[in-house]
């Protein structure tokens, strides 16, 4: 426990009242109160209210002592000055007890506001600490998925093209030991090496692809075109893809041409016909559709008559490598792909100002993939980056 509030208090009446006592005479006794009051507030603000009550009883006695009548003596003689040291002690009492009590609110405040910060440090270390982790959880998931990836489709290919090959040498090295191939063998031979090529192809540029779209490198060429025969160019690609399933087309009438880059478009359509003919039986509708949306953008979608896709993997189809397998009971067990074709998808319209969404085909059957892209400008087409829209290199 300190005594030193205690001295203050103390020392505080008494230079008051020294300083007040020889003019008793001619000083209003209000005055001096009031002088006295302000040494209790005084204590009781800086050191609580103990210290407070002793200069309130030391102020009471310092008053009527040398400055009530008769002076230098306990004694009043006045019944108003009763009155007057009553009030005067009653006052030094209440307002020391209120200031003391103000300044522990104060005090608890501060404590509070020390808490908070506290709290709230920690609450941010903790998310810190949770984004990190996820952070890491979703390197690791991406890792996994592009091991996966590179396992299957760089793998599967080179194995093909591997046992392709072999044959052929040894074919060709020792006849008298392996069975003589003839020439429509060959051929079959040398169309899987092709073709398995092709799929090595496929797969890198896509890794390229992804990789300039993630580093905003990526180059438009927009040109005005029209929406029909991108469309168009799209199913002309993938005719070997859609010969198993009914193409319906369906454009709005007058539909606006679109400043575009037609060949990347393209590919966006291309794509999405291709998901829909591997994820739906055969004999089933892709249907394709095309019109004049809101805020000056076409919109065109791509529908599907399959399985669909689960609300809650709408958004991570998107993801690189992430392909939403189906169960044994689905008309598609696990489809070709690399899982990069829509995220490429997603990368270009993002590009072009538009965006893309997956939503629930007619009926609630299938999936139906939906993106805009703006109707475009009067401005000279120029290729643009995704980023600065300066870098002249080609899509």
């Amino acid at each position: 426990m300190s005594y030193r509030p205690y001295i203050w208090s103390v020392t505080g009446i008494a230079v008051v009242t020294a300083a007040l006592a020889p003019f008793h005479e001619r000083i209003n006794s209000t005055t001096v109160a009031l002088a006295l009051l302000l040494v209790v507030l005084f204590v009781a603000t800086l050191w609580g209210s103990r210290p407070a009550l002793l200069a309130s009883v030391l102020g009471m006695l310092c008053f009527n002592f040398f400055f009530l009548p008769p002076v230098h003596t306990f004694t009043i003689a006045a019944p108003q000055n009763w009155v007057a040291l009553t009030a005067f002690f009653i006052t030094a009492i209440t307002a020391g007890q209120l200031s003391a009590r103000a300044r522990r609110r104060a005090k608890e405040a501060e404590a509070g506001r020390r808490e908070i910060e506290r709290l709230y440090q920690e609450l941010r270390e903790a998310f810190a600490r949770a984004s990190h982790a996820e952070a890491l959880r979703q390197s690791e998931r991406l890792k996994s998925a592009l091991l996966d990836a590179v396992t299957h489709d760089l793998r599967t290919p080179l194995t093909s093209i591997k046992a392709s090959v072999t044959t052929l040498l040894a074919t060709s090295d020792e006849p008298e030991e392996t069975v003589a191939l003839d020439a429509e063998g060959r051929q079959e031979l040398l169309e899987v090496i092709n073709e398995e090529a092709d799929r090595l192809n496929h797969f890198v540029e896509g890794l390229v692809e992804l990789a300039r779209i993630e580093a905003g490198a990526m180059t438009l060429r927009r040109r005005w075109g029209a929406v029909e025969e991108i469309i168009a160019a799209a199913l002309k690609r993938a005719e070997a893809l859609t010969r198993a399933h009914h193409v319906a087309i369906e454009t709005e009438r007058e539909l606006p041409s679109v400043r575009v880059d037609a060949r990347a478009l393209t590919e966006v359509i291309y794509t999405l016909v291709d998901n829909a003919a591997k994820y739906a039986p055969a004999n089933t509708r892709i249907r394709i559709a095309a019109r004049r949306a809101a805020d000056e953008t076409v919109q065109v979608s791509i529908e599907d008559e399959g399985r669909g896709i689960p609300v809650a993997l709408r958004e991570r189809v998107f993801d690189k490598f992430f392909r939403a397998t189906q169960d044994a009971s689905s008309v598609a067990v696990n489809p070709t792909g690399t899982g990069m074709g829509l995220a490429i998808a997603r990368g270009i319209v993002e590009a072009h100002g538009g965006r893309i969404w997956i939503e629930a085909g007619s009926d609630g059957r299938g999936a139906r993939v939906v993106f805009t892209v703006p109707v475009g400008d009067e401005e000279v087409s120029e290729p643009q980056s995704v980023d600065d829209e300066r870098d002249a290199g080609a899509y």
